[in-house]
């Protein structure tokens, strides 16, 4: 191995000089070009792209303060629509409970109208039951009488007073006895 190393130096030293080492004069005109290249990026295009960005940045926040505005109106715009509906809806609650409280009060008048009327018939009705009853009732004492009479007459042979045998018919239809 040691002979290899040899005759690869012995080589090496034979092949004249590097082509992958630079002349002094490329080097020269490769930093040349980079520092026009540096100044002209450091005066001319730095500036401007640095503009730009500005501009852009200036922009980004004109958006974002035009947003945050637009939003806050919108957030009022949303509020006063709801405190709008929340007073409807207040107004209509008023006009719904003023509007049952009127047809309660008018049901409650038609009803004591209604419960007068009926009172008034029931009323009526009771005189027109109670003299219905007094009648029937004078017409059967009256009928009790007559044949209570005729048969005390065909029994006895003559006939009673009118007055006793109405009082003994009354006394009976007043107890309420029945034979």
């Amino acid at each position: 191995m040691h002979l290899v190393l040899s005759i690869l130096a012995a080589e090496a030293g034979d092949m004249g000089p590097n082509p992958i080492a630079p002349e002094t004069k490329e080097l020269v005109v490769g930093a040349t070009s980079f520092l026009v290249f540096l100044a002209v990026m450091r005066l001319w295009l730095v500036p401007k792209v640095r503009a730009g960005m500005q501009m852009r940045a200036d922009m980004v926040r004109s958006d974002v303060e035009s947003a945050e505005a637009t939003t806050a109106a919108a957030r009022a715009e949303v509020a006063r629509y709801e405190a709008a509906l929340a007073e409807v809806r207040a107004e209509a609650a008023a006009r719904l409970d003023k509007a049952r409280a009127k047809a309660d009060a008018e049901r409650q008048a038609k009803m004591s109208v209604v419960n007068a009327r009926i009172a008034q018939q029931r009323a009526d009705a009771d005189r027109d039951v109670a003299a219905a009853r007094s009648a029937a009732r004078e017409q059967v004492a009256s009928g009790v009488a007559s044949v209570a009479a005729r048969m005390a007459e065909l029994a006895v042979g003559t006939r009673p007073d009118d007055a006793t045998v109405r009082r003994a018919v009354e006394a009976v239809m007043a107890s309420g006895v029945r034979s």
